[in-house]
């Protein structure tokens, strides 16, 4: 991958929580070294207020989040992608376009954390939940170091930061 910037595409199927929180942190944590991307297979239309509510009082940037189809990302002219990561388990087990390039694909399965409970306090404890989870993950791949490895290097470190394995 040597030291070029490092496309990757976080997907979901609404596209307003998890794969945003994802896309939020590896652009945040990435050190410039990620360009980070999300999208959904039925995008919710707008990002969860709680899932920007968490990014806020964490300070990671979320003024640009916008939840969007992954037809975006296999057009011609879209960004190559890298890594294209799944977060929920919907996604992962959906046919997905085909991406140019063959990138990397990776699973980070975490629960809804939209569909915790009704009650708001349980519903935000989801949420810091999924963005303490998907921020270790993202540190561990971060601290793992990204520079020079081969399509094989990247799929065991993307692989080793989801500590649930």
């Amino acid at each position: 991958m040597g030291e070029k910037v490092l496309n990757i595409l976080v997907l979901c199927t609404g596209n307003s929580a998890r794969s945003l929180i994802g896309e939020a942190l590896l652009n945040h944590l990435g050190g410039g070294r990620i360009k980070a991307h999300s999208a959904g297979s039925h995008p919710a239309g707008a990002p969860h207020p709680d899932a920007l509510a968490v990014l806020r009082d964490h300070g990671v940037p979320a003024e640009d989040l916008r939840s969007k189809h992954w037809e975006e990302f296999s057009v011609p002219g879209a960004p190559g992608m890298d890594v294209v990561l799944t977060v929920c388990d919907r996604a992962a087990s959906e046919v997905c376009p085909v991406w140019p390039g063959a990138p990397v694909a990776c699973h980070w399965g975490l629960p809804d954390p939209a569909a915790a409970a009704d009650d708001p306090a349980a519903r935000r404890a989801a949420f810091e939940e999924t963005f303490r989870v998907i921020e270790r993950r993202v540190r561990r791949l971060v601290e793992s170091g990204l520079e020079g490895l081969s399509a094989g290097g990247l799929a065991a470190r993307l692989t080793a930061a989801d500590d649930t394995r």
